[in-house]
């Protein structure tokens, strides 16, 4: 009776000890990991959180020293309100320390908690499109980008309401393009260089103010309405999507954004974020500035995509300084800038991904 008794038991701790591992493995098979999340510090309590990283050497330190010496040059107010943080940085940089060393010279790494609470921060890049564009509409080139409105105590009017000619013939139009999507990813992206292909350089067309109806995603709509997978949205795929949709059915997807974003030409200009300082691609990013101020640095580890978009397991460190900001970017969540043109356009379009970051400081 012992010997049943003996037996019984290791039989029941043998499927207890099974149906534990069975738990286990379907809880880590429940974790996504396709778009590069990592489960590596468990559980975060806060949205920052003290965290020393064991991470490769930053592979931009030259683009992050010059992207700080922009902002000096740039804005001095924000320099001199980070300039303790920048200094014991290039200390750092200069002794060659590691990522978990922040703390020898006075600072601390603080990891964010992420979309899920486990550090997986949703990362997106953004770029500066180069669109060709003209003066004057022409049966080709039809479609208005427009400068801000003088504010009036009446609202603005939303995209349809301008799509239907609201501000038509009031002197705003800056340019006339060929495509109602460029001009609508120029929104997304913030900016752009217009070519009027006439032989002048290139005019960089900044931000200049929006009509403050809401934002939605159509990326969201089209993942909504079943015309993309979640996991295949991209910039590429909506232009994709777009390609062969006649005006009137692009118009109906857009207008579902009433957001609306306004321009300004700049001469001669570098490409500027929302604190008017020039960007370095790879070295700054977008962020929600009630989480993370204008002006922080942080410690990005970023997921790397191959030329199809996938994400294979490959990831760098970077170190970046937020100086941007976005209508879609909220709370765990950066845009990274990734540069100007259709090359960076193509890399910023894949990015949906996720990455573990630490914002840098006392």
């Amino acid at each position: 009776m012992k010997e049943n008794h003996l037996y019984s038991r290791f039989y029941v701790l043998c499927i207890l000890l099974i149906l534990s591992l069975l738990t286990g493995c379907q809880s880590n098979l429940a974790k996504p990991n396709k778009q590069g999340q990592q489960y590596i510090d468990g559980r975060l309590s806060a949205p920052l959180n003290i965290n020393y990283p064991q991470l490769t050497t930053p592979i931009n330190i030259s683009d992050y020293i010059i992207q700080v010496a922009k902002i000096k040059s740039a804005s001095p107010s924000l320099y001199v309100k980070n300039e303790h943080i920048y200094n014991a940085i290039d200390t750092w940089i200069n002794r060659a320390l590691g990522t978990d060393e922040f703390k020898k010279v006075g600072l601390n790494s603080y990891e964010m908690s992420g979309q899920d609470d486990f550090g997986n921060v949703h990362l997106t890049g953004y770029y500066t499109p180069i669109i060709k564009a003209r003066y004057q509409p022409t049966a080709e080139f039809k479609y208005p980008i427009y400068a801000m409105p003088n504010q009036t105590k009446k609202r603005l009017p939303t995209r349809e309401q301008i799509y239907n000619g609201a501000l038509a013939n009031k002197g705003l139009e800056l340019a006339y393009t060929n495509s109602l999507m460029d001009n609508f990813i120029m929104e997304v992206q913030g900016s752009a260089y217009i070519d009027f292909e006439d032989g002048n350089p290139l005019v960089f067309f900044s931000y200049g103010g929006k009509n403050g109806h809401s934002y939605s995603s159509i990326g969201r709509l089209l993942v909504e309405q079943g015309e993309i997978k979640k996991e295949n949205m991209s910039i590429q795929s909506i232009r994709e999507w777009a390609k062969n949709k006649r005006e009137k059915q692009l118009k109906a997807l857009l207008i579902q954004n009433r957001s609306f974003v306004f321009f300004k030409p700049q001469y001669n200009a570098e490409v500027k974020g929302a604190a008017a300082v020039p960007l370095v691609a790879n070295a700054s990013l977008a962020s929600d500035k009630s989480l993370i101020p204008t002006g922080s640095v942080v410690l990005v580890d970023v997921p790397l995509l191959d030329n199809d978009g996938r994400y294979r397991g490959r990831r760098e460190t970077r170190l970046m300084v937020a100086l941007d900001v976005g209508g879609a970017i909220k709370g765990q969540h950066f845009d990274l800038y990734l540069g100007v043109g259709d090359k960076s356009g193509k890399v910023a379009g894949y990015y949906n991904h996720y990455g573990r970051a630490w914002v840098i400081k006392p």
